[in-house]
């Protein structure tokens, strides 16, 4: 399915969705868990009906309720084997594997086209040195059959991607024995620290050093029932943010912790930077304001602590004046698709200057975008990027695959509808 947009003003209010990071981690804690969790407001999207339906694999019993929270019976009991499909969703694949690693029984994962061209070896490796057999087809990638319980030991680990480390603490304290873990290289440290709060949170006992390069988790812990509420979701959000920002508009988005950790909360001081206004209205709603259309501000943005922002801050970067550069985020690579490389293509197809390098993306913004088509790459993010990217082009932007967006925010489109203005010529 393709979908033209057109350019527009952007005012209004919207509130945000729940964050997809949390809904996954508090479904598969509660799997774990002994007893029964209720989650409140968490995401309906693709990826998490994918996490529901893995585990239900695992014997859980999922039920709706009549406000839409979800609540979780965990099994008292395994099956005698397991095959789970994540379906498009990474950070199922990657948390439930360090879960699964924790019971003796075969567990199979496998998923899409897309999601078997993740790798995840190192996380893998680590298992393997923690007592856990591991099976594949093709070695790193799914699908491939783990066999636990993780017996315990040291591991290093390179953490290009945070959901590598955040599988291992999620699964070592169910462990038999004590765990350690050494991180000499670690991406998206926010989420991490998402997973250790989660950690704190139900009691669980593990020592951290100060820059999270080493780990130490006690075995034999156990997950207790819980009940949560899921805020909402700063990746979603930044793409409104940004809405704002290329268009000199002014959007509010409720629903939001300013306390949370996930990392896309950074997105804020980056568009500060870039010349836009910020205000917390109230406790949950954060009003993003763009400077008049042309005025945006280039810089050098770190974005290793939030990857996901890539895709959008490109686009914005375009509408600014001068060379912008996205640095630091190697593991832009190995998402969905090759961000890096899909949103060079697709903005040198709008009309941009851009060059990429090893770990980064370099604009020459001209503080405009002539528009035309582009492809989504089945992602996502990048199809929510290019729609921001129509509402400041001077013509239509056509995006192809764009019913990929349900992943993690199906309501997309009708809420960039509901704050999108049509442009009056004089």
């Amino acid at each position: 399915m393709s979908t033209t947009l057109y350019p527009k003003n952007v005012t209004g209010h919207i509130t945000m969705v729940a964050s997809k990071s949390q809904t996954i981690r508090a479904l598969l804690i509660a799997t774990f868990a002994k007893g029964k969790s209720i989650i409140h407001n968490a995401l309906e999207s693709d990826d998490t009906f994918a996490c529901i339906t893995v585990c239900r694999a695992f014997g859980a019993t999922i039920t709706v309720l009549a406000d839409n929270s979800l609540l979780v019976q965990a099994p008292q009991t395994f099956p005698d084997s397991i095959a789970v499909d994540c379906g498009n969703s990474g950070t199922t694949l990657y948390l439930a594997t360090g879960l699964a690693a924790s019971i003796a029984c075969p567990v199979t994962f496998t998923g899409d086209e897309q999601l078997q061209n993740r790798p995840l070896g190192e996380l893998l490796r680590a298992l393997t040195e923690l007592g856990v057999a591991v099976e594949a087809l093709r070695p790193g990638y799914p699908p491939f059959t783990i066999r636990g319980p993780i017996t315990g030991g040291t591991t290093t680990i390179e953490c290009h991607s945070s959901q590598y480390l955040s599988a291992l603490l999620l699964g070592c304290p169910l462990g038999t024995n004590k765990s350690t873990i050494y991180v000499p290289l670690l991406n998206e440290r926010p989420y991490v620290k998402m997973t250790t709060s989660w950690l704190d949170n139900l009691g669980i006992a593990y020592e951290s050093s100060p820059q999270m390069d080493k780990f130490s988790i006690a075995g034999q812990q156990t997950y207790l029932p819980f009940g949560t509420t899921i805020w909402g979701d700063y990746s979603s959000a930044s793409f409104f943010f940004c809405s704002a920002a290329v268009t000199g508009g002014c959007v509010t988005v409720s629903g939001l912790d300013p306390d949370d950790s996930q990392g896309d909360k950074e997105i804020l001081p980056v568009l500060e930077a870039m010349g836009c206004t910020v205000t917390w209205t109230d406790t949950t709603s954060v009003r993003v304001c763009g400077p008049k259309k042309g005025s945006l501000q280039s810089g050098v943005f770190d974005l290793n602590a939030m990857p996901d922002a890539l895709p959008v801050l490109a686009v914005t970067a375009c509408y600014a004046q001068g060379k912008t550069m996205l640095t630091n985020v190697p593991q832009a690579r190995i998402k969905e698709t090759d961000r890096i490389t899909s949103m060079r293509k697709n903005l040198v197809a709008l009309g941009a200057r851009v060059e990429e390098e090893e770990d980064a993306l370099v604009i020459y913004g001209n503080g405009e975008l002539p528009g035309g088509p582009c492809k989504g790459f089945g992602d996502h993010r990048i199809i929510m990027a290019m729609a921001i990217a129509a509402l400041g082009a001077k013509n239509p932007v056509t995006i192809d695959s764009t019913a990929a967006v349900a992943v993690t925010f199906p309501t997309f489109f009708s809420l960039l509808e509901q704050i999108s203005e049509e442009i009056v010529h004089a």
